[in-house]
């Protein structure tokens, strides 16, 4: 499977326009050039064009909350339109006559919901220093949906960033190989190097896991802060788990 990517802007410009008739939700998804924040300790931003391919190719949904079972609006129907311009990836949504796409509206008009968010794939980008901070710049994607979101998915903190790329032996500095050779073997495209990375760190994800305390273990005196920095600290262990084994070769 392509690694699915997601990522939220808080905009004024999405809102609700036009009469009970025909209202449509318009705004933008994505911003150009607009630098994020902390990603898994590397920052992204996106370069003028990188959706220009896809919004000409693909079939790409408007969906509510990233939910499948809302939909929207589509661009294969025409309820769904996409364009670049200077600002960044702009949409236009005709919704659904139905009483939740109303709702939604309601809620955009009141300025509950005031984020839009895309899923996407990245075909194509580069990594460089900028200011002693390391930029990914997103040159091509593949668009899946575009989405009015409640709450956007917010990244880690850098500590729990930097403690986790330690746990999976991935020095920060090596990050953006790191983040190349998943991909490729994401795509099938795994080089022999590749696949020792793999290797190597899901051997060191399972020893952990397998030295990790077994559930209901926790000593009597530990504070309620303590077991749940030590649920979370194992969940994310075992969700890297299952995603690297996912990876591994057939």
């Amino acid at each position: 499977m392509p690694v699915r990517e997601e990522r939220s802007f808080s905009l004024r410009e999405m809102r609700v326009i036009g009469d009970d008739g025909q209202r449509k939700i318009v705004g933008y998804a994505a911003v150009f050039d607009q630098l994020s924040v902390e990603l898994w300790g590397f920052y992204e931003k996106i370069q003028p064009g990188a959706f220009t391919k896809t919004i000409q190719e693909a079939d790409v949904r408007g969906l509510w909350n990233h939910d499948s079972n809302y939909v929207l609006g589509r661009t294969k129907s025409g309820t769904l339109t996409l364009r670049e311009d200077p600002i960044g990836l702009g949409i236009e949504i005709l919704p659904p006559d139905t009483q939740w796409a109303r709702d939604l509206m309601v809620t955009i008009d009141r300025g509950d919901v005031d984020q839009m968010s895309f899923a996407f794939q990245v075909m194509r980008d580069h990594w460089e220093t900028v200011d002693d901070k390391l930029v990914r710049t997103l040159e091509e994607v593949a668009l899946y949906d575009v989405s009015p979101v409640t709450f956007p998915a917010y990244p880690q903190t850098t500590v729990q960033v930097r403690e986790d790329l330690r746990t999976f032996g991935v020095p920060v500095a090596e990050l953006p190989e790191f983040v190349r050779s998943l991909e490729r073997i994401e795509k099938g495209m795994a080089t022999r190097d590749d696949l020792r990375m793999l290797h190597a760190i899901t051997d060191r994800v399972q020893s952990e896991v397998t030295a990790a305390p077994a559930q209901g273990s926790h000593p009597a005196d530990e504070d309620a802060e303590g077991r749940v920095a030590r649920a979370r600290h194992a969940l994310r262990r075992r969700v890297l788990e299952l995603q690297l084994l996912k990876k591994g070769p057939k």
